[in-house]
């Protein structure tokens, strides 16, 4: 499993925390290192410069902070109206005491619980030196902070309370024995959020739902009750599918791919999204439409290969055991919740599950759904061609070729963090280490965009390369989108930096490839690119005449 190396300071009591993270990392393949820090040592562990911290060199440091002790904190002071304010800046100041010894490391801190302490009542929203105030002014603040540090990451421990409830995450009996601010139930809860932050930073995350139709997306059958018949709307049942459509719908404009797996003729499954005037999703919200009466394990196996992503990255929602249980047995890796058997509580059920965490988002996220659309209809043009030169040929296809700069800079962070399967280094980059290359006169960036007649696929791979002499260049990392995959982009990448590094005066250009479980599928890059393998690396010596694999790209 990888190692990620984590830091835990906590100003409570946290062994048991500090557990249910390390099993909680285990069920999702990875291997937490963890250094925790004594009781209440926060202070001492960042500010002091040869602590332990900072012999322990984490990628993560955690800060967790409870509410009961910043009550108390609260009381004692004299200026509570910026009380908040004093609480951001010494946020503020640990992250950036952090930073300047561990630049790749990321920081992650919590949300506080906003309890009313009762001094003032509901009246308290009206007085800024009470306690509801300042806790609310100060979580606002922390995410306007989280907001401009890239590398500064948070838990809303006060949204799992609102879900959970109070009483369910804090024990006033284990709190006065152990100072534990949480209840051992929601131990792993907490841990799970920790750990789905940890992991979408770390490129681990869901990107695609699909979805079943008949008493999951509506209400009914709609090959025995019609279309008149389903259940959507704002009245009675019908509400309950109309907003988890409308859930799924904001998924999709954030990014998430939604495609459709229905036991169903298709004509009859699509006539709700074609016709149905209550009908939250619409057909331009689904990327793929499989409606048949085939097996659906081997169905979603058709919609996988189309989508091109892992199937760990997938989240199948069906109403029906049986074929919740078929998928699970037919599909590892695949994520299928065991749905609860009332409908009503379809919706409450999943935003607990906390599926579809995400470590970025750019505005460019909406456009996925249209782009995997696109990518159908050029399989579909692809079957009319005889041979697979034509058919790319005919696409007219077209790359702009650029360094990094502070449009790009968001997405190919993104990048780095989503590619698994086409990253020869599986390097993860923050925005502010791609802004450091940008200034540094030791690096060469590469974005690549690619548009072709069906559409604009926007920037789908980038390329890092440093300086190691006046004759050498290294790939640091490489990473592009499996949605442009076997349309020459590998060869015409190569070609662009060979031409680049020519006219800079280099002679060589290194590459390294480092496995992992989900690249394998460009274990064989750099030899199929004419590298010579050099004992870890791979070279390429540029001296010579170079062309490589026919592709049919246009640099822009």
């Amino acid at each position: 499993m990888p190692t990620l190396r984590m830091a835990i300071l906590a100003d409570m009591a946290s062994q048991f925390i500090t557990q249910a993270i390390k099993g909680y990392a285990i069920e999702y393949g990875v291997n937490f290192v963890v250094f925790e820090a004594d009781y209440n040592q926060i202070d001492r562990q960042i500010l002091d410069p040869n602590s332990e911290l900072y012999e322990f060199a984490p990628d993560y440091v955690l800060i967790l902070r409870g509410t009961e002790r910043l009550t108390k904190q609260f009381y004692k002071a004299d200026a509570k109206t910026t009380f908040a304010d004093a609480q951001l800046g010494y946020t503020e100041n640990l992250h950036q005491t952090i930073l300047s010894s561990i630049s790749h490391c990321r920081v992650i801190t919590n949300t506080f619980i906003e309890l009313n302490d009762a001094v003032f009542g509901n009246y308290a929203a009206k007085v800024p030196s009470s306690l509801p105030f300042q806790l609310k002014k100060l979580n606002l603040g922390l995410m306007e902070l989280a907001q401009i540090n890239k590398n500064l990451f948070l838990v809303d421990i006060d949204a799992l309370v609102t879900h959970h409830g109070y009483r369910y995450t804090f024990d006033s009996k284990i709190y006065v024995a152990a100072d534990m601010v949480f209840s051992i139930d929601f131990l792993p809860v907490l841990a799970k959020n920790i750990c789905d932050v940890i992991l979408s930073i770390h490129g681990k995350f869901k990107k695609c739902i699909i979805l079943d139709l008949d008493n999951t997306t509506w209400g009914g059958i709609i090959g025995d009750d019609g279309m008149e018949g389903i259940q959507i709307g704002d009245l009675g049942t019908g509400k309950i599918f109309s907003e988890l459509q409308l859930w799924i719908k904001q998924l999709k404009q954030r990014g998430i791919i939604v495609a459709v797996c229905s036991k169903n003729t298709e004509e009859i499954a699509l006539e709700p999204f074609k016709n149905h005037p209550e009908m939250v999703l619409r057909l331009e919200d689904i990327a793929v439409f499989m409606a048949n009466w085939e097996n659906k394990a081997d169905n979603i196996r058709a919609i996988q290969s189309v989508l091109n992503i892992n199937m760990d990255a997938i989240v199948f929602i069906d109403d029906n055991p049986f074929e919740r249980e078929l998928v699970k047995k037919e599909i590892p890796g695949i994520t299928v919740p065991d749905m609860p058997e009332d409908p009503a509580e379809y919706l409450l059920f999943l935003k607990k599950l906390n599926l579809f965490e995400t470590a970025s988002y750019t505005e460019g996220d909406a456009q996925r759904t249209q782009q995997y659309q696109e990518e159908a209809k050029r399989t579909i043009k692809m079957q009319k061609f005889a041979n697979e030169d034509e058919f790319l040929a005919s696409l007219n296809m077209k790359s702009v070729v650029a360094s990094f700069n502070s449009f790009t800079i968001p997405r190919v962070s993104q990048l780095s963090q989503r590619s698994n399967q086409f990253n020869l280094r599986t390097v993860r980059y923050t925005e502010e280490e791609l802004n450091a290359m940008v200034n540094s006169d030791s690096y060469f960036t590469y974005s690549f965009t690619l548009t072709d007649t069906f559409g604009d696929n926007g920037l789908i791979s980038f390329a890092v390369l440093k300086k190691i002499n006046d004759d050498i260049l290294f790939i640091e990392n490489w990473a592009m989108s499996c949605r442009v995959l076997k349309r020459g982009m590998e060869q015409f990448i190569i070609n662009c930096i060979v031409a680049d590094a020519l006219q800079n005066g280099f002679s060589k250009i290194q590459g390294e490839y480092i496995p992992t479980a989900k690249n394998m599928m460009v274990k064989e890059l750099y030899q199929s690119l004419h590298f010579i393998s050099n004992e870890n690396f791979w070279e390429l010596d540029i001296t010579t005449p170079y062309t490589g694999k026919k592709f049919y790209i246009k640099r822009v």
